[in-house]
């Protein structure tokens, strides 16, 4: 007989500090002013175009965003810098990656009831990790103090429900017993903060699930997984060229598209079909329907692209309370937003009750699960 898996616990570590959008947008349009005084022959002649100023209302309505967190401001609002000024750690010190991680575990594991002890496998899965090696989920794993083994992988904004699949995968062949599956998202260190179009969309944030055998647990309240699905197809609307390879060439290591960059409209155009045709072949296969989901925590990266997708699941007249969205406070965190919303709004259903924990972003990749209130 197949066992049933389970989401036992969830955790979210939130960084310290924060910015507003009026605070974003007077950095921006400080440095609109510096490029327009500084090629401001050029512009008179035509040779290149005066940027733009950006503002609160313009961020509001393209993304629904209105803060975000991050975790080191210094740097991010001076308009002669625009980065934040991570320092370095020694090697033998716990990363800041390392760090956001294990707080989120933490929190999870006191929701499902366990000790690092009760964990063998730790996966680690987010858009970016600050090393290529050792891993990050092995750091992780040696902080926490847990057994087994460990490995990141990277789906950018659907690392987390991938990495949600493989943990359930490795339980159910024999391979572990528990898991944590560990999204720290530094999203603010990929952030063109130049760019009109893109330099409010990403904040800063960690979360982390305990998926193990429902049979057993300790937790409160579990997710039942009753079945999930992940695709992918090739894009490159969404895309940073950020690697090893660029220093390489030292002409190219700092151009703006080793940070992230997406041609937005052609994402809109192209993504949100995938999302329709995978989610309606899901339900149709599971034998229910859209209306049977009593919540939807989904993907949090756009406001307006949300919206579309909750229209076409469930009508017009959808609650907050059925839909919740926390991308107005955390902005966009890549792969940790879904989980965010999760942990953020799981009470209020029913033994039973079911619900679609879902991901989209760049690659294409979708992931998604159908879950049970247990």
């Amino acid at each position: 007989m197949t066992q049933s898996i389970a989401i036992t616990g969830t955790g979210v570590f939130t960084p310290p500090e924060g910015i507003d959008n009026d605070a974003l947008v007077a950095s921006f349009n400080a440095y609109v002013d510096l490029f327009n005084r500084e090629h401001e022959g050029q512009i008179d002649l035509g040779h290149i175009e005066p940027l733009a100023y950006s503002s609160s209302e313009f961020i509001e309505k393209a993304s629904g965003i209105k803060h975000r967190y991050v975790m080191v401001k210094d740097g991010i609002l001076d308009p002669e810098i625009m980065m934040p000024l991570i320092p370095e750690r020694p090697a033998d010190a716990l990363s800041l990656q390392g760090e956001m991680g294990v707080l989120a575990a933490q929190e999870a594991l006191a929701n499902a009831g366990l000790q690092p002890s009760d964990i063998d496998l730790v996966i680690v899965a987010c858009a970016y990790t600050q090393r290529a090696y050792p891993a990050m989920a092995i750091e992780i794993q040696q902080a926490l103090g847990t057994s087994g083994f460990g490995f990141d992988m990277q789906v950018a904004c659907s690392s987390a429900t991938f990495g949600l699949a493989a943990a359930k995968g490795l339980i159910a062949q024999g391979s572990a017993r528990r898991a944590l599956v560990i999204c720290p998202e530094i999203c603010s260190a990929q952030v063109n903060y130049r760019d009109r179009d893109s330099h409010f969309i990403f904040g800063d944030v960690a979360t982390a699930m305990v998926v193990e055998p429902l049979a057993g647990s300790r937790s409160h309240q579990s997710f039942e997984i009753l079945g999930h699905r992940c695709v992918t197809q090739y894009s490159n609307n969404i895309r940073s060229n950020f690697g090893f390879l660029n220093r390489c060439d030292p002409a190219t290591a700092y151009d703006a598209d080793k940070l992230f960059h997406q041609q937005g409209r052609k994402v809109f155009k192209e993504l949100l079909p995938m999302i329709y045709s995978h989610l309606d072949s899901q339900f149709a296969d599971a034998g229910l329907t859209p209306e049977a989901m009593k919540r939807l925590w989904l993907h949090q990266a756009n406001i307006n692209m949300n919206q579309f997708v909750v229209k076409k699941l469930l009508g017009d007249d959808v609650s907050a309370d059925t839909a919740p969205v926390v991308l107005d406070r955390y902005a966009n965190t890549a792969s940790a937003g879904s989980v965010i919303a999760l942990h953020q709004h799981r009470e209020g259903l029913g033994s039973g009750d079911l619900g679609l924990l879902c991901s989209f972003g760049a690659g294409y990749s979708i992931g998604s699960f159908i879950l049970r209130a247990v």
